[in-house]
């Protein structure tokens, strides 16, 4: 690739002004922040105006053909589809629409009609003039000419071509809305829509010719077709049929033919003021410009412009075919079975051809120019974003799992049968989506719960958010029941709180600063654990070294009687109700490898603080996933500790917590642990050998004393020294 011929960077290029400045404008009026949508509907319009004057392109390789273009244009309800539509047909080209089938196509008609009856009359040795009101009649016969349709059967179609045909004028339109509802009743019209795009020409079907029913001739050339198939992404991309049989369009022709506008949600500005937005809207620079703009397509429609034909310039033409090469390319990148991304991306270039073509005629030039390349190019490259963001849509458990969470309500399989059209009728499909929609909800920050009610399951989700550890929830008083103050700390600022004098503090916060149960607000991220004795708190303090922390000596702490308090940020807030956090506490309870206060898992349990010793540690959030009930993450881990009923809760801890799960590695840092807590060489050998002997492939005698115990002498050594 030569430097005169290199296309420039997408980026650096830039939108047709007219399209562009139209695009913001419906911009403006829809109060929608996202051009995409209406920068695609533009285009169609600009493509609408030009094959009904039947533009085409004279291509330097391929010979001429139509200005055309197909567009699926998806946004959300609300986005503005209607409004903007609306705007175009009657702000915008409503008037080129009115000249043209009221005064152009008439005359074009007029003067096409009396060719077709001379030849007719020449062929089949009849008189011209008869032939003249036969073929007026039957041009008559064929129906009104429809600027647009919403639908129609492929003989339909076939008709209205054929009167587009005795005229030698205009193209056929289809805009469908709410193609998610409209999809599987248009077959036809996007079977024969897919076989006109190219160049207007499609196949006739043989019919008996009969006296009621005289096959129509077939008269020679091309007809241009415009196609805008509107939607919203939730009807169309339901996970069910109607999806299913929209991506088998797509990858069957839609994709390389048409152009993309998806945008899954839109933004407003907010933050306007109704002043400001009603000068926005009634903006009289606004409406002079689109009355400026109107006037110009009007005199588009004029019969001088009746089969335009526009030229490039050699340099243009290269420049066609260097972006072909390029989009070829690219296209060669993607995996063998991504047929859909390299069939778009392969046939880019033909669709900025045509789109490039309506830009030219809309500026009135014979010719594309390099700006017209570009300024296509620049809106086919953002409908490619738009089509790579259609393929890459929620699968359909991924849509379970979030209309669980966004639900926030018990539902049963019913239900879910009822209001989603993907769910699986069966119970085994059913098992099977519902698993990886909680599967995905663990890594995406859904939780999803099961209860039985009367042999019934209930789903209940929601999406739990992540833990700040600038926002830690908590509320303090300086007396026992009531005063609470509501906050949100830095969990670094804590030990101000548990070291102040006199200080009663929850983890919770509470209705009018009175504690008790019921003013228990749900929503905490951080559980507290009160160690009564038992095991020393350096022994805590390396079994926990992994997790975050803040650990502090209570008031009835002593040299012999460990008493202190440990502080666990969560990695996420929860919201559980008296009796679920109750369980969830006695959960991690179970966890823990010593022994703590079981007697403290209420919601508005009240924290001393005590001016003592304390210390922070820096690790990883505890995982709270494991620990709410009615998941099952958590019946796994119920599982798991079912099937270790022989380890106490430290060897348990150890063997769960060793990251491969090998039998050395298990018992080398269940040593060292013990070694931790100042237990003696005798002590730490009968421990191990105790835990061993509980592993299915335990070491012999010989090899535990000649690597573990070999390895917990020296350490025992080394610290004696």
């Amino acid at each position: 690739m030569t430097d005169e011929f290199r296309i420039r960077p997408y980026e650096e290029m830039e939108h047709h002004p007219v399209a562009d400045k139209l695009a913001q404008i419906l911009c403006q009026k829809t109060q929608n922040t996202n051009p995409l949508f209406f920068r695609v509907l533009v285009g169609y319009y600009f493509s609408v105006m030009a094959s009904m004057m039947r533009t085409t392109i004279i291509t330097h390789d391929r010979g001429a053909i139509p200005v055309n273009l197909y567009a699926i244009n998806l946004a959300t309800s609300g986005a503005g589809k209607g409004l903007s539509t609306n705007m175009m047909e009657e702000q915008v080209v409503g008037q080129f629409q009115q000249r043209f089938t009221t005064e152009t196509f008439p005359l074009l008609a007029e003067n096409n009609l009396p060719k077709i009856a001379i030849r007719r009359a020449s062929s089949e040795g009849t008189d011209p003039d008869e032939e003249l009101e036969r073929t007026k009649a039957e041009f008559k016969a064929q129906g009104a000419l429809l600027f647009s349709f919403d639908n129609g059967t492929e003989a339909a179609l076939k008709q209205a071509r054929y009167k587009l045909q005795m005229a030698d004028a205009g193209a056929l339109n289809l805009q469908i809305d709410e193609i998610g509802s409209n999809l599987s009743s248009s077959g036809e019209a996007l079977n024969a829509y897919l076989e006109l795009y190219d160049v207007g020409k499609i196949k006739q079907k043989m019919t008996k010719n009969t006296k009621e029913n005289v096959r129509a001739e077939d008269l020679q050339g091309n007809t241009p077709t415009n196609m805008m198939l509107f939607g919203t992404p939730s009807k169309l991309f339901d996970g069910g049929k109607i999806e299913e049989e929209f991506y088998s369009w797509v990858d069957t022709g839609l994709g390389r033919r048409c152009l993309f506008g998806y945008a899954k949600g839109h933004e407003r500005n907010t933050s306007m003021t109704v002043d400001e937005v009603y000068d926005l809207l009634t903006n009289t620079d606004t409406d002079a410009y689109l009355e400026n703009i109107s006037d110009h397509f009007e005199a588009l429609a004029d019969m001088i412009n009746i089969n335009k034909k526009l030229v490039m310039s050699e340099r243009v033409a290269k420049l066609f075919i260097q972006y072909r090469l390029n989009c070829e390319e690219r296209a060669t990148h993607f995996r063998e079975h991504d047929e859909m991304r390299k069939a778009e991306m392969a046939h880019r270039y033909f669709k900025a051809t045509k789109l490039a073509g309506a830009y030219a005629f809309v500026d009135d030039s014979p010719e594309i120019t390099e700006e017209n390349l570009e300024q296509a190019i620049k809106l086919v490259e953002e409908s490619g974003i738009a089509f790579d963001n259609l393929l890459t849509r929620d699968k359909p458990y991924v849509k379970l799992a979030k209309y669980i969470a966004e639900l926030q309500e018990d539902i049963t399989h019913a239900d879910l049968v009822s209001d989603l059209p993907f769910y699986p009728k069966t119970n085994s499909a059913r098992t099977d989506m519902l698993n990886l929609a909680i599967s995905h909800g663990y890594k995406n920050n859904i939780i999803i719960k099961k209860t039985y009610t009367g042999g019934i399951e209930f789903l209940r989700g929601e999406t739990l958010k992540k833990t700040d550890l600038n926002e830690m929830c908590v509320s303090y008083s300086q007396d026992i029941a009531v005063g609470y103050t509501n906050e949100v700390a830095p969990f670094t600022k804590l030990h101000q709180l548990t070291q102040a004098d006199g200080m009663h503090w929850v983890n919770h916060h509470l209705k009018g600063g009175h504690r008790q149960e019921d003013n228990a607000i749900a929503g905490f991220n951080l559980v507290v654990i009160d160690v009564d004795g038992g095991v020393p708190m350096a022994t805590a303090q390396s079994l926990l070294k992994d997790y975050t922390s803040l650990i502090y000596t209570t008031k009835r702490h002593t040299a012999d009687k460990n008493r202190f308090r440990i502080i666990l940020p969560i990695n996420y807030e929860l919201k559980l109700d008296a009796d679920d956090f109750k369980e969830f506490m006695h959960n991690i309870y179970e966890w823990l490898p010593f022994e703590v206060d079981t007697a403290t898992s209420q919601r508005a349990r009240k924290w001393m603080s005590n001016d003592g010793t304390y210390a922070y540690n820096d690790g990883q959030l505890l995982d709270a996933l494991a620990f709410i009930p009615k998941t099952s993450k958590n019946e796994e881990r119920k599982r798991v500790v079912d099937s270790q009923q022989s380890l106490d809760n430290l060897e348990r801890w150890v063997v769960n917590n060793t990251g491969d799960g090998n039998r050395n590695n298990q018992l080398i840092r269940y040593a060292f642990i013990l070694l931790d807590v100042q237990f003696d060489y005798d002590e730490i050998h009968k421990r191990v050998a105790n835990l061993n002997n509980k592993l299915a492939d335990k070491l012999t005698e010989a090899e535990l004393l000649g690597t573990i115990m070999v390895t917990i002498s020296k350490a025992l050594a080394k610290r004696a020294a």
